[in-house]
């Protein structure tokens, strides 16, 4: 096969890359070239998609499959017509989304029943709000479900292992050796779900191996958070603080240098990290124990000095637990 990624220096995009020319497949990546390098085994084209594709893109042999993660719909839309107008319309999509083009993060309902932000076509910054980022992210979807006669539309969740750059399981999993007391944020029972970048990459590998079309939320089978933590930090003595004091503390959730990762408040979040898994498992999606993507986690922190990790300090926590223990 051969597989044009649209990306394919960071996090995600690089883990498809890599696991593609793992399984013998030519693989083309697509970028600025201003974020880091594309694995090793890969061939790499330069394009600013801000700008029309160069014809080192377009000219020669077509392309089998497309990998895409973009964020902006103008990027979305010039890749189609680049690929459409050049020597691969039979390509097949895989487009990388997000669970957040839900709209009611309340409700766990997925494709074809969850509420979906309303699209927002044109380019916006997608850190400046979740508004922004979910609604570009359904116009993104709606562009290649309209163009392409059999295209798949994968919804992540929270992407996590190593590699991670938004420093959330990390931050656990940095505490994964700890003996001592560890604050844990919330009700023990409230349900969340991971995905190791790993599986999901291969994931989507295998959709456009296979050529496999249909609308998924990427997610993982949701478990207790209690039950996550306890995986995460085996030997740990986890102190469970209850969310009003710590919304009262000033404790940001989800990610920051003031929160406690991973932590959503509920019930307003309680559909966000709880959608059914079951579609994407009987498509092939494999994940891995959560011990398995904290070993490796915790292994890439220990060799990566610069590795990202968020959240709240140990000071920090511990006088919150101080006070929790006083209130």
């Amino acid at each position: 096969m051969r597989l044009l990624v649209l990306g394919g220096t960071q996090f995600l995009s690089r883990a498809v890359a890599a696991e593609a020319a793992r399984r013998g497949h030519d693989v083309v990546c697509a970028n600025r070239g201003r974020s880091g390098a594309a694995p090793p085994g890969v061939s790499t084209v330069r394009w600013d998609r801000e700008e029309p594709a160069p014809a080192e893109l377009t000219d020669g042999e077509s392309y089998d499959a497309v990998v895409d993660v973009a964020r902006v719909p103008s990027h979305v839309r010039r890749a189609l017509t680049a690929l459409r107008d050049a020597h691969s319309p039979g390509a097949h999509w895989v487009f990388v989304s997000t669970i957040s083009v839900y709209a009611d993060d309340a409700d766990p309902a997925g494709p074809g029943a969850g509420r979906l932000k309303e699209a927002v076509i044109d380019d916006r910054d997608p850190m400046a709000s979740v508004e922004n980022y979910g609604g570009m992210k359904v116009a993104c979807e709606r562009l290649v479900l309209d163009s392409v006669p059999n295209a798949a539309v994968v919804r992540p969740g929270l992407i996590v292992g190593p590699g991670d750059p938004s420093g959330r399981l990390a931050y656990w999993a940095r505490r994964s050796t700890s003996t001592g007391e560890v604050l844990a944020p919330g009700d023990p029972a409230d349900l969340v779900q991971v995905i190791d970048v790993r599986d999901l990459a291969a994931w989507i590998v295998t959709l456009a191996e296979e050529r496999t079309g249909g609308t998924y939320d990427a997610v993982g089978p949701a478990l207790p958070v209690g039950d996550l933590l306890a995986a995460c930090l085996p030997d740990a003595d986890l102190v469970w603080v209850d969310q009003d004091f710590l919304e009262a503390e000033g404790v940001e959730p989800w990610s920051g240098p003031d929160s406690v990762p991973v932590w959503l408040p509920r019930p307003a979040y309680d559909g966000m990290l709880a959608h059914d898994a079951a579609p994407a498992l009987a498509a092939g999606l494999t994940p891995r124990p959560v011990d398995a993507t904290t070993r490796d986690t915790r292994a890439w922190l220990d060799a990566d000095p610069a590795a990202r990790i968020t959240g709240i300090t140990i000071e920090r926590e511990a006088d919150l637990l101080a006070r929790w223990r006083d209130r």
